[in-house]
Order: C-alpha cells, then sequence, then structure tokens
C-alpha cells in the first residue's frame, strides 16, 4: 500500500494528468463494488431460481451477440465523435439496466425472472459496444505509453479492493436476509455503484485524439486507393487489419478468450449445485481471490518491465488453467477458498499485461478500428463459450468439461508465447 501512496504523491507525474488518473481510480474503485455485488452475484442468483446451464450460458451470450454485430458501426461512430463523451453517454445508457433488475421479482416467477434477466441484458449490450470498444481508446488518449503500466497496477489494486469489500458484504447480506430479499439490496448496491462509476467516467479527458477522427484515410489503406473497384463495405469493415501482422494478436487473443469463456459459465453451476457453497462461501471465495489480485497488481509493474507485456500475458494465460481444473477437483469450501487464491494471482498478471501486449501493437492514429476488431473477437468468444461450454458439459459431465477446457487455456497460452509477438 506504500507504493500506491508514493505513486499518488509521485512528483514525476505531470500535473495535466493526475486530474484523469484520479478519475480513473474512482471509476474502477465503484466499478469494483458493481462487480463484487451485482455482477458477481448474478449468475449465482440465476442458478437459485433453477437456471439450467443453457440460461445460464445465454446470460453471457447476449451482450456478446449485439457486440458481435455492433463493435465495428461503433468504431466507425466513435471515429467521428470527441472519444470521452461517446464512453461517457455509452456507459449511462447500458448501466441503466441494472436498475431494472431490483423490482424483478414483484413482477415475475422464477422463469420469468431469468428471461427477464436475458433480456434486459441483451438491450444492455447494444450501448455497452460503445463502451467496451471505446474505453479502450479513451485510457490510450488519456494515460501516456510511459504510464499505462503503472496506473492500470494501480486500477487493479483499487479494483481488488473494493470487490473484497463488496463480496464479503453482500454475502453477508445475503445470509442475513430472506431469498430474493437480499438480492434486490445487493442489485440495489450495484445500480448506485454503476452510475458513481459513470459518474467519473465524464472528467476523464483524452490529451490526444487519434489521428484519423474522422474516419480512416482510404489512401493509406494497402488495396483500397481504388475505390471504383472495391464496394464501400470493404472500407467500412476495414478488411485491411487482416492482411496486416496484427492479425496474428487477434488469432491467438481469440483462442484464449475461447478457452476463457468455455469454463466461466460452469463456475456458479459447479459451486451451487456440486459443491453445494452458500452464498457466504461464495462472497468469502472471490474476497480471497482478489485479496491476490491485489497482491498481485502490486508487482504487476515489475513483472512487465521485467519480462515484457507478451510474456506474461502468455505465461499468466498458462497459469489460468489451474482455475478450471482444480475446480473440477474440488470437494469442498476449503478446496474452493484455496483455488481462489491462487487464481486470483494468476488473473492479476493477465488482467493487467494483456491490455497493455493489446495496445502496444495497434497504431496510434488508428485505435478504434484496430479495438473494434479486437472486441469482435472477444465477443465471438464469448458468444461461442458462453453457449458451447453448458452444452458440452451436458453430453461429458461438468466435472470433465471443466478438465478440458483447462487443456485448452493452457494451449492458448502456449500459442500467445509461440505466435503472439509481431
Amino acid at each position: 500500500m506504500l507504493s500506491i501512496r508514493r505513486f499518488f504523491n509521485n512528483p514525476a507525474i505531470p500535473q495535466e494528468y493526475r486530474r484523469n488518473f484520479i478519475h480513473l481510480y474512482f471509476d474502477i474503485a465503484w466499478f469494483g463494488i458493481l462487480s463484487g455485488s451485482a455482477i458477481n452475484f448474478l449468475n449465482v442468483y440465476a442458478v437459485r431460481l433453477g437456471a439450467s446451464g443453457f440460461q445460464i450460458g445465454l446470460l453471457g451470450a447476449m451482450p456478446a451477440l449485439v457486440s458481435l454485430f455492433l463493435s465495428l458501426p461503433a468504431g466507425t461512430w466513435l471515429q467521428k465523435r470527441p472519444v470521452g463523451k461517446a464512453v461517457f453517454w455509452s456507459a449511462v445508457l447500458s448501466r441503466l439496466g441494472y436498475f431494472l433488475w431490483i423490482p424483478l421479482p414483484w413482477l415475475f416467477g422464477n422463469q420469468g425472472q431469468i428471461w427477464a434477466l436475458a433480456i434486459i441484458t441483451l438491450a444492455m449490450g447494444i450501448p455497452m459496444c460503445g463502451l467496451g470498444v471505446g474505453f479502450n481508446a479513451l485510457f490510450a488518449a488519456a494515460v501516456p505509453a510511459e504510464w499505462r503500466a503503472p496506473v492500470v497496477g494501480i486500477r487493479n489494486v483499487v479494483q481488488s479492493l473494493t470487490f473484497i469489500i463488496a463480496s464479503l458484504g453482500t454475502g453477508y447480506i445475503l445470509d442475513h436476509l430472506r431469498f430474493p430479499v437480499g438480492y434486490q439490496v445487493v442489485f440495489g448496491i450495484g445500480a448506485l455503484s454503476a452510475a458513481m462509476s459513470t459518474f467519473h467516467l465524464f472528467f476523464v479527458r483524452p490529451h490526444t485524439e487519434p489521428v484519423a477522427a474522422a474516419g480512416p484515410d482510404l489512401k493509406t489503406i494497402p488495396n483500397l486507393e481504388e475505390k471504383n473497384r472495391r464496394p464501400d463495405w470493404h472500407a467500412t469493415l476495414r478488411l485491411d487489419i487482416w492482411r496486416t501482422p496484427y492479425r496474428k494478436i487477434l488469432l491467438v487473443l481469440l483462442g484464449f478468450h475461447m478457452a476463457q469463456y468455455l469454463a466461466l459459465p460452469l463456475f456458479a453451476l459447479y459451486t451451487v449445485n456440486e459443491l453445494h457453497l452458500t452464498d457466504a462461501n461464495i462472497g468469502l471465495g472471490t474476497a480471497l481471490f482478489y485479496l491476490t489480485v491485489l497482491l498481485g497488481s502490486t508487482q504487476l509493474s515489475r513483472l512487465e518491465h521485467k519480462v515484457g507485456h507478451h510474456k506474461l500475458t502468455g505465461w499468466g494465460v498458462i497459469g489460468m488453467s489451474i482455475y478450471p481444473i482444480a475446480m473440477a477437483l474440488s470437494h469442498n469450501a476449503l478446496h474452493y477458498y484455496l483455488l481462489s487464491i491462487a487464481g486470483g494471482f494468476v488473473w492479476a498478471l493477465v488482467a493487467g499485461a494483456y491490455a497493455n501486449y493489446l495496445l502496444e501493437r495497434i497504431p496510434e492514429d488508428d485505435r478504434p478500428s484496430h479495438l473494434a476488431w479486437y472486441n469482435i473477437i472477444l465477443n465471438a468468444a464469448v458468444l461461442f463459450g458462453s453457449l458451447a461450454g453448458p452444452f458440452l458439459a451436458g453430453y461429458i459431465g461438468i466435472g470433465v468439461a471443466l478438465l478440458v477446457f483447462g487443456a485448452l487455456r493452457l494451449l492458448a497460452g502456449v500459442a500467445i508465447l509461440r505466435w503472439g509477438n509481431q
């Protein structure tokens, strides 16, 4: 924690960047509360309502389905607008949906609530496209390259602290309030936190705008000079990006996210239906996870300088294979706690390194279009993984599926190390 205090008081930080850094820290602090409360327990709530594996997968797949079709238009839309305002209003529209979770138990039965949650998350996914594509561009424009690693590390620390507090508090609330009132309180806390996070995003100001803010210059794109020979959709889709070395980054990250999201819908099903954990158990486990995320984040900057964003991402993804494999071999709450401790440290490395790994391989004058293609492969992986994971688990068993998906994560990490360096 002393390193955080020294960072805030570091005289080397230019005064014009301090304001952005502070608001970025408050943004992630409130987002940590949102993540540790409403988002963290959404799937658990659905499972306790009686949701099937397909329905759990659908909750994750709905926003991805929207983003898959709207990411490229969102990138084009962002090119023509100030990135700060675009991100703020996208956040406002997408996060209004959290308030709609609160009254659902008063309006619908169990199955009705599950389908209502799926529809609401689908609607939230539309403006979330602008937020997903735009925030990375805003962060890159608001934080100079030499400060990104320490700022990401501090954001991870702040998010971990607020997530830990929210997760423990949420577990306590859910264990002491009757079902579903406890969840309504938790969803209310999450909605308020989403509003406060959005409030701070309003004050993040880019110091540099993409050179091609009004859209890409067709003359700089290979094979697009002769506009009469190619349809306009070719320029809109920016297929030229797939003829650059950046395609390797997209492909290895596609493999990583595919392996990541195949396993993700199974965790809530396994902890509730197989391990029979209480909400307090789950809250404590996720708190331990983010405690080690916090500890790991304090070492992120040092490790990135030592081995680089690329290698740290690859080895971190290999380490992520431990979580689903160990989950399949767990039998009680103690195993779950130990797994959470190990998994949090590994995730701290991946979450901090891979964003910088991605940004350092994107041309500064063409961020939105490159990030739009990344958002497409991310959401394709979320969509496929969220639906295919529960489907396969239904055939081979949830335990065997977790072992298989853990092995796929290991292979994804090897692919990043082998082919993910331009």
